[in-house]
């Protein structure tokens, strides 16, 4: 994984990784606005555009952290069962192979970057609640949608985010989509207020890589193309 700008498309998706542990090092902001204006580039079906961000920055971001440290230590399996509910469901219940498989073998590959044993509670608490400090990176990016569209504009997030996420590699910024952020979504509308009608998608951390730190090393895993791909008809 590479800190320098990626030149071309190849080099971003090849260099782009969910980044757990950010530096201080400040982002900078007509970087930023560059980038998620361009993203806007990405295809929407009917050009419907259905994104719509909140960007946190210093210490509204700071603030924030401070707030769901005490949130997520109150009720750390979400807010749902506490009359607010998640928006929802991260992963289908219950999680079918192979994709329950994938699932695991990744929690053991961060797990066992960090050192954390599968039995070590705290310690597996302690790193959750990382999530909802963005990785400590500067900024933080909250994406929503109208709560009445419906799953091909969830798609088109998708796209964005991932336009978003190769334009920031560009820039010799990393990211970290958080899909996780939905759990306390109560929480987060409390704070940035979006406008009436909008739901919580998931939170985006964005920042400069920190490279020493064992959680951004461990390899990423793929399944290989003969598993998710049918090819038909003659070259």
């Amino acid at each position: 994984m590479s800190m320098d700008p990626a030149g071309s498309v190849s080099a971003a998706l090849s260099s782009r990784r969910s980044v757990r542990a950010f530096t201080a090092q400040p982002v900078d902001d007509a970087v930023l606005q560059r980038v998620i204006a361009r993203a806007s580039l990405a295809p929407s079906g009917g050009n419907l555009q259905p994104w719509h961000l909140y960007v946190l920055r210093g210490r509204v971001l700071d603030d924030l952290k401070t707030i769901m440290t005490e949130r997520v230590r109150a009720f750390p399996e979400g807010e749902a069962g506490h009359g607010e509910g998640v928006e929802y469901n991260i992963y289908p219940s219950p999680l079918q192979s192979p994709y329950k498989e994938r699932r695991v073998a990744f929690g053991e590959a961060l797990y066992g970057s960090l050192g954390i044993a599968r039995d070590d509670a705290a310690a597996r608490r302690a790193w959750h609640e990382r999530n909802y400090r963005f990785f400590d990176a500067p900024v933080g990016l909250f994406c929503y949608v109208e709560r009445g569209h419906g799953k091909p504009q969830w798609a088109d997030l998708g796209m964005y985010l991932m336009s978003l996420m190769l334009l920031l590699r560009e820039e010799g910024l990393h990211s970290c989509p958080q899909e996780c952020w939905a759990r306390y979504a109560r929480s987060v509308d409390a704070y940035v207020q979006p406008a009436e009608g909008m739901m919580l998608f998931c939170g985006v951390a964005i920042g400069h890589a920190d490279l020493s730190h064992s959680a951004n090393q461990f390899p990423r895993q793929r399944a290989p193309v003969r598993e998710f791909a049918t090819f038909l008809g003659d070259p």
